[in-house]
C-alpha cells in the first residue's frame, strides 16, 4: 500500500458498505458515482484484495471487505475524535445531521418545532427522516435515531427521551354508547398491517381484546390517525398525536392506557460533535417541555 494513503478511499468504502448501493453512497458523500467507483477500484488495488461482489441488486461485502469494515470504523472513530477534541468542532455548530424518527413523532411533534433549531443554528443542515421503520445506527442510516426500545448491543449511546401514553380514540359518533371493551369489539377497528410492523412494541391489538379483528389496516401511524378522524373506526393512537385533535375523543381512559418509550440513539464516536450534541439537546429539551402531552394527567 502507498505510504500516502488517502482517507477518502476508506470513507468511500464505508459509505458503500453501509448502503450496499453505489448511487446512494455517492449521493451521501456528495460525489458522482463514477468518482466513487474509481475510489473503490483504487482501494482494492492498493490493498490487493477484492472488497465487494458487484451485482445488479447492489454491492455485497466479500470476506476481505467484512474484515476491513471494523478497522475502517476504528479509524473513522479516531478521526471524529480528533475533529472534536483538536479541531474546535465543539465550539462550531455546522454540517449535516440526519435524524431518523418514527412517522408519528417526527410528523406531529418534531417537524413543527425543528425550525427553531434551524433558525438558531444557521450553519446546521437538518435532514428529518420521518418514516414507519427503524434506523440502523451501525450502518449510519441516521446520525440520530429515535427508537421505541434500547438496542441490546452496538457502539452507540442511548438516552431515554420519555415514556408516552396511548389510548383508544374514535369520533364522537362511534364513541357514543361505549361502556366497556366488549363494546369496542363490535365496532370497526383500525390497526397496523401485521407483516409491516417495524417494532414489536407496536403490536397493541392483542392487549386490548382477543375478540378484536381489525377491518382496516394501515402501514403507518399517520394513515391510521387520518382514518380514525374521518370516522372509519376505533384506533389505538399516541396521546401526543390524537389528544390535540378535536375530531377525536378518547374511549375508556380508565381501562385502556398503554405506555411505551422513546429512546434517542447516536453513535458513540459522534456524540460529542457539536452538531450532534446541539441537536440532541434541542430534541430532549422540546420533549421535556411537552411532558404533559406525552403523558397526560389521566395516564
Amino acid at each position: 500500500m502507498s505510504e500516502n494513503f488517502d482517507w477518502d478511499l476508506l470513507q468511500s468504502f464505508l459509505a458503500v458498505a453501509r448502503t450496499g448501493k453505489l448511487t446512494l453512497a455517492a449521493r451521501r458523500l456528495g460525489v458522482d458515482h463514477s468518482t466513487l467507483s474509481r475510489r473503490l477500484t483504487a482501494l482494492e488495488a492498493a490493498l490487493g484484495a477484492k472488497l465487494f461482489e458487484r451485482q445488479l441488486s447492489g454491492y455485497t461485502l466479500t470476506h476481505q471487505g467484512e474484515r476491513l469494515v471494523d478497522r475502517a470504523e476504528t479509524m473513522e472513530s479516531t478521526i471524529l475524535a480528533i475533529q472534536s477534541d483538536v479541531g474546535q468542532s465543539r465550539a462550531r455548530v455546522s454540517g449535516t445531521v440526519r435524524i431518523g424518527v418514527p412517522d408519528g413523532f417526527g410528523t406531529s411533534f418534531l417537524a413543527p418545532v425543528i425550525g427553531r433549531l434551524a433558525a438558531a443554528q444557521p450553519g446546521l443542515q437538518l435532514d428529518l427522516a420521518a418514516t414507519p421503520r427503524g434506523f440502523s445506527i451501525s450502518k449510519r442510516e441516521a446520525d440520530i435515531a429515535i427508537m421505541l426500545s434500547r438496542p441490546a448491543h452496538g457502539r452507540l449511546h442511548a438516552r431515554k427521551l420519555t415514556d408516552y401514553a396511548l389510548g383508544l380514540y374514535a369520533t364522537p359518533g362511534l364513541a357514543a354508547g361505549v361502556r366497556g371493551v366488549e363494546d369496542i369489539e363490535r365496532l370497526p377497528f383500525i390497526s397496523y398491517i401485521d407483516d409491516m410492523l417495524f417494532a414489536p412494541e407496536l403490536d397493541y391489538v392483542p392487549m386490548i381484546g382477543k375478540g378484536i379483528e381489525p377491518r382496516l389496516r394501515c402501514s403507518n401511524l399517520i394513515a391510521q390517525h387520518m382514518a380514525a378522524a374521518a370516522g372509519a373506526g376505533v384506533c389505538i393512537l399516541p396521546c401526543f398525536l390524537a389528544g390535540t385533535d378535536p375530531r377525536l375523543v378518547r374511549l375508556l381512559p380508565g381501562e385502556i392506557n398503554l405506555i411505551r418509550s422513546f429512546w434517542m440513539l447516536v453513535p458513540s464516536d459522534m456524540r460529542d460533535l457539536a452538531r450532534i450534541r446541539v441537536t440532541c439537546e434541542f430534541i430532549a429539551e422540546e420533549v421535556r417541555l411537552a411532558a404533559s402531552r406525552f403523558l397526560p394527567p389521566a395516564a
